[in-house]
């Protein structure tokens, strides 16, 4: 029989998901109140991240230690297209 008190650990991540779901929501309307391209472009930058930080609470959360992995991937591919939209705005501005 499992006891019905919450640890520490889990309560952190609770609170966390929270924030983070606040974070998710104040970030989507500054991806759609952008200004310009530079604007929706850093939001959706900030939307990665933030899910890659659900991912890595999540994982704590549930000692599934897998989800990194993708959580791995998912920065390298959110890093990967910041640099070719920050190349693409240099050759844009020549």
């Amino acid at each position: 029989m499992q006891d019905a008190t919450v640890s520490l650990v889990e309560l952190s991540a609770l609170i966390s998901f929270g924030v983070l779901i606040l974070a998710l929501l104040l970030t989507f309307w500054r991806l759609f109140r952008g200004r310009d391209l530079a604007d929706r472009v850093v939001a959706l930058d900030l939307i990665a991240i933030i899910l890659i930080g659900g991912i890595a609470g999540y994982t704590v959360m549930t000692d599934v230690a897998v989800l990194l992995n993708s959580a791995s991937v998912l920065a390298l591919i959110v890093f990967l297209g910041t640099v070719a939209f920050a190349r693409y705005l240099e050759r844009s501005v020549k």
